[in-house]
């Protein structure tokens, strides 16, 4: 089994299956085989704590800057505190973490937020008051 640093590859009776992450997976396999039909006015992109420790921000990026005129990305910390399943247990780590996303966004209105993670996204969700799905299911309704 070798490793790279986003993605498994195991090869086993000569088949190979390499698993990669979805952020790598839609900027390098995805948009170069799908046309977006259309695209939103804007979106406020949450990049989580994975994307910055596997070092594919640049790639969340040119996926969001694909389905949408203008990207903003709250310059506050990009950890949500949501921690696995510790919000689920203790709200106010992730209220406090999450409060200077929440000054950021105040008062601006996106056409979509964005994150890459399903807990993340849960608390994006509870910091915008609007809904948070995944820029996977973004890419597939903007690419039908």
């Amino acid at each position: 089994m070798a490793s790279g640093r986003n993605s498994i590859r195991r090869t086993s009776g000569g088949s190979t299956l390499t698993l990669l992450d979805s952020v790598d997976y839609a900027h390098d396999r995805l948009l170069l085989r799908l046309t977006v039909a259309r695209r939103l006015a804007s979106l406020a992109l949450h990049p989580v704590c994975s994307v910055h420790h596997a070092g594919t921000q640049d790639k969340q990026r040119a996926i969001a800057a694909a389905l949408a005129e203008e990207v903003f990305i709250p310059p506050s910390p990009s950890c949500c505190g949501f921690a696995g399943d510790r919000d689920f247990l203790h709200p106010e780590l992730t209220q406090s973490a999450t409060a200077p996303m929440a000054d950021q966004l105040a008062g601006r209105e996106c056409s979509g937020y964005l994150s890459s993670n399903r807990t993340c996204e849960i608390d994006m969700q509870r910091v915008t008051g609007r809904p948070s799905p995944s820029f996977m299911f973004l890419l597939e309704e903007l690419t039908r």
